[in-house]
């Protein structure tokens, strides 16, 4: 008997060795779960803030120097806080060498879209732009911007002023008439407006300007969203977009510092002393295969 008690007083005890063990494991566990949870819940969430632009240049198919030259423009430009899509608009090509040349632009560069439409001024490019992107863009967009080839626009300073703005029924430009500073009032100069997607999608399937596509075109789209009580969310950025100096009255002034958009650059000097009032070219590396003074 004496052996037998002793045996079970040493079972028990190891019972209650393991009950320890497995009681302090269990709540280390819980501790150590706790923690993390805690830790996790503390650690700082990254936000992927940034938005998306499409920037359509409206342009003809027989502008090769031009689109070369706003290849180089843009594509020396970036911003962190938006991912900004060049591409060059036109109409149908008719004219056998230039599907030759742009065949081959859109295969070293695809970043051209051809409208189904005749090249034109005030017969409906811009509703067939914005009312086919929806159709034939693999994903969409934040906002659309149509532009002029003949404006320079600085992208980041683009990009921050769009940054705070509405996602959904914006209408952003530079109000016509110039001295104006409503933009509720009339329409976005055609040197470069922007639309939040929602708006293009509601081009795309909306009768009002489905059925008012002829006359100035640019003037047709504030007429479409007044219409259809659309763009309640609307920002004119004056006068950091403007007409080039001496080149359109009211619309001109001098070049600022703080300038998103220059227009009516029609000549090479004009362009030039664009580029050189902003410093464009200051990234030039030092190299010894060129020596280049903007003296």
């Amino acid at each position: 008997m004496p052996r037998k008690n002793l045996l079970l007083a040493s079972l028990s005890s190891f019972a209650i060795v393991i009950f320890i063990f497995f009681i302090s494991f269990t709540i280390h566990s819980l501790t150590t779960s706790l923690t993390n949870i805690i830790l996790l819940q503390q650690a700082p969430q990254i936000v992927n803030t940034q938005f998306t632009l499409l920037l359509g240049i409206f342009t003809r198919p027989g502008n090769f120097d031009r689109r070369h030259f706003l290849r180089l423009v843009y594509g020396i430009q970036s911003t962190p806080i938006a991912r900004i899509d060049v591409k060059f608009v036109f109409c149908n090509i008719t004219n056998r060498e230039e599907r030759t040349f742009v065949a081959l632009e859109i295969m070293r560069f695809n970043d051209i879209i051809v409208l189904n439409c005749r090249e034109n001024m005030n017969s409906g490019k811009t509703y067939t732009y914005f009312s086919t992107l929806p159709q034939i863009l693999p994903t969409r967009y934040d906002y659309v911007m149509k532009a002029d080839d003949d404006v320079y626009l600085r992208l980041e300073p683009l990009a921050s002023s769009l940054q705070s703005l509405p996602r959904v029924d914006l209408y952003y430009g530079f109000v016509i008439p110039c001295p104006s500073m409503n933009p509720f009032v009339h329409y976005m100069s055609g040197m470069g407006f922007v639309l939040s997607w929602d708006l293009v999608e509601w081009i795309r399937r909306s009768n009002i300007p489905a059925n008012n596509t002829y006359g100035p075109e640019d003037k047709l789209v504030g007429q479409w969203l007044n219409m259809g009580n659309k763009a309640k969310n609307r920002f004119s950025n004056k006068p950091k977009m403007y007409d080039y100096p001496g080149t359109n009255g009211k619309c001109s002034h001098e070049l600022i510092p703080d300038t998103i958009a220059v227009h009516r650059l029609k000549k090479w000097e004009q362009w030039i002393n664009v580029l050189r009032f902003f410093n464009v070219t200051k990234q030039l590396q030092p190299s010894s295969l060129y020596s280049i003074s903007f003296d």
